[in-house]
């Protein structure tokens, strides 16, 4: 459970697990978005650019990300969030969502480092974000 009253800087957030990145995800992600780049789809493509196979669409990791903000404070806490990409998703790695408290202010809004990282602990989507916590409330996680 997330409680307002024990963040301080410093504290870790608890993780996010998500399911294995699949290509039927990355299908209905490409028809969602309108992002049909065959990179994401067709691994003689993304050989033949270079990338070794079909890696996934880097908003897909960021909108992991999001899921994970509005899973720590629910959808209407969620203020900012900002990224870069630091490494590619490709089908079948499982990402982890991670953050760090860097400030918690008198009023419940959070400043954290968050990231989502690969099985192998490597950092694939990296930034921040500003979420609000009420501090008569918890949140469960």
């Amino acid at each position: 459970m997330l409680d307002f009253n024990t963040l301080a800087p410093g504290g870790e957030l608890p993780p996010l697990h998500k399911a294995p990145v699949s290509r039927e995800q990355l299908s209905l992600y490409a028809e969602a978005s309108g992002d049909r780049n065959p990179i994401h789809l067709d691994d003689e493509v993304a050989k033949q650019m270079g990338l070794g196979g079909v890696i996934a669409h880097g908003m897909l990791s960021m909108g992991f990300l999001g899921h994970y903000l509005a899973h720590l404070a629910g959808p209407q806490g969620v203020r900012r969030l900002r990224v870069r990409f630091a490494a590619m998703v490709r089908p079948d790695d499982t990402l982890t969502c991670k953050g760090v408290v860097g400030s918690v202010a008198p009023d419940g809004t959070v400043q954290a480092e968050i990231w989502a990282e690969n099985q192998r602990g490597e950092k694939v989507t990296a930034g921040d974000g500003e979420f609000v916590l009420t501090p008569r409330t918890t949140k469960n996680v």
